[in-house]
């Protein structure tokens, strides 16, 4: 297993004072680097993991923040918080930007070559950032199959991988139409991953607190969602070295 290192940063964003987890490999070199944005719940130690993983990997990685410190285990705070941001894509570009600008600032990432993943609200923000115009390599998300204002999507420069469980309620086929349809008509390089009987949530371990309808973990499938994550960064921003072994466990996928 390879030498990893952790460090908390805060930054501010949304009138918050955010506070990240920044995980870096061993050395000193430039490496590719991946803006890891968690569920509406909020940064837990679930991406933490997820971003100790991609660091594992190879990657410089920062699990950014949603709540400016706070995870919201109450899923009426959750959602009351939530629903106006995923309303307000310069909202979410503003929280997207401030995590990436810190990213950014890190010494030993290369700023010409990082891609952004996302669960949930964190998956949302990630593609507001590629509908703003951000240079990526590429754009992940999980239960994130959000729309964007109209032709915004034609800024997308990266390829976009989503997935989404065949079950979840919050994102229903209407909603993945909806999706596909603009990222088709802006001529993005797109991918959809429909996993059969999965819920929303299905790649997040439960939890010990009430949740909103339809949420649901399916072990089996949130192993294949990450090695599908992480294969989209293999394609799309592969590190130096190929260190090959499959994180899921680590990374809260598999139990």
């Amino acid at each position: 297993m390879t030498t990893i290192t952790t460090r908390t940063v805060e930054y501010p964003a949304d009138g918050l004072t955010m506070i990240g987890h920044l995980a870096l490999p061993a050395g000193a070199d430039r490496r590719p680097a991946v803006l890891l944005g968690p569920e509406g719940m909020g940064l837990s130690d679930v991406e933490r993991r997820r971003a100790d993983a991609l660091a594992e990997l190879g990657y410089i990685a920062l699990a950014f923040d949603l709540h400016g410190g706070r995870y919201l285990g109450d899923p009426e705070e959750m959602l009351a918080r939530c629903l106006p941001l995923l309303a307000d894509p310069d909202r979410m570009r503003d929280i997207g930007h401030a995590a990436l600008d810190v990213l950014r600032t890190e010494s030993r990432t290369d700023p010409d070559r990082i891609a952004t993943i996302g669960y949930g609200t964190g998956g949302g923000v990630g593609l507001e950032l590629g509908r703003g115009g951000v240079s990526l390599r590429a754009i992940g998300t999980v239960n994130a199959l959000t729309t964007g204002r109209p032709g915004e999507a034609a800024r997308i420069r990266c390829p976009v991988w989503a997935g989404v469980g065949s079950e979840d309620p919050i994102m229903p086929p209407a909603q993945r139409n909806a999706f596909t349809a603009e990222m088709q008509a802006a001529g993005v390089d797109w991918r959809l991953a429909v996993y059969g009987g999965a819920l929303h949530a299905f790649h997040h371990p439960p939890v010990d607190h009430p949740t909103v309808p339809g949420v649901g973990y399916h072990a089996q499938h949130a192993q294949r969602a990450w090695r599908d994550v992480v294969d989209l960064l293999a394609e799309c921003l592969p590190v130096a070295e190929d260190l090959g072994h499959d994180p899921g466990k680590r990374a809260g996928a598999g139990h």
